[in-house]
């Protein structure tokens, strides 16, 4: 299912965020006043403007409110990273991820709106990329760039089912090695074992795998 989102400042942490969301099939408007920086971005986005983002009008113009997500990657500006994430949420963004680069700046961020901060010394653009597009993955390790071992949530399209009903290996490449349900945790799985809605399985599987298991939840709505 093909997503909308635009990326505010292609540093390290937004042009890693704004590549793997593109690569991932989804569009992305990556924007920075940088020139070389949006140059860089050419082939790694759907569509690249360079522009002064602490500008209000700038800012109106590129329609941040028809966007699922806005990613603020400013951070070593601590003002313009206030700044773009205040007028993000006053114009409408739905759901506005920021980028901190400290406790404080992330309780300032917090406090002015932002629905997710993001500290990159913990966290990978590459990984908030994939979690943004797989919102039932509720954490994830990358064991290599392709693979991950992932905490999915099972939704409707799992609940009532067994493991071997599924078969998600052969279905989606996605092995399961362990349940966890409310305070108790099986490891192994029994393949006979029912899913409950809201269980949560520890898998390991290639992220496109992941995308498309998530992609199957959604079509039978969650």
């Amino acid at each position: 299912m093909k997503r909308e989102f635009a990326v505010l400042g292609l540093g390290r942490f937004g042009s890693s965020v704004a590549h793997t969301l593109f690569h991932l099939g989804h569009d992305v408007l990556a924007v920075d006043a940088d020139e070389a920086r949006v140059q860089a971005m050419v082939d790694h986005a759907t569509h690249v403007l360079q522009a002064d983002l602490t500008d209000e009008a700038t800012l109106k113009s590129l329609g941040l409110r028809n966007f699922e997500t806005v990613v603020v990657g400013i951070s070593g500006d601590m003002e313009a990273s206030i700044l773009v994430t205040l007028m993000c949420k006053e114009l409408g963004a739905r759901n506005v991820v920021a980028k901190a680069a400290s406790d404080h700046h992330g309780k300032v961020l917090a406090r002015i709106g932002a629905d997710r901060v993001i500290f990159p010394e913990r966290d990978s653009g590459a990984r908030l990329a994939h979690s943004l597009v797989t919102p039932s993955l509720l954490d994830a390790i990358e064991l290599t760039p392709d693979v991950s071992v992932a905490e999915i949530t099972a939704g409707r399209a799992l609940a009532g089912r067994s493991l071997r009903d599924l078969d998600l290996a052969r279905r989606f490449g996605v092995t399961v090695v362990a349940l966890r349900r409310g305070t108790s945790i099986r490891v192994p799985v029994p393949a006979d074992e029912r899913l409950a809605a809201g269980d949560i399985l520890v898998a390991v599987a290639r992220n496109d795998d992941l995308a498309r298991l998530q992609d199957f939840q959604d079509q039978a709505g969650g």
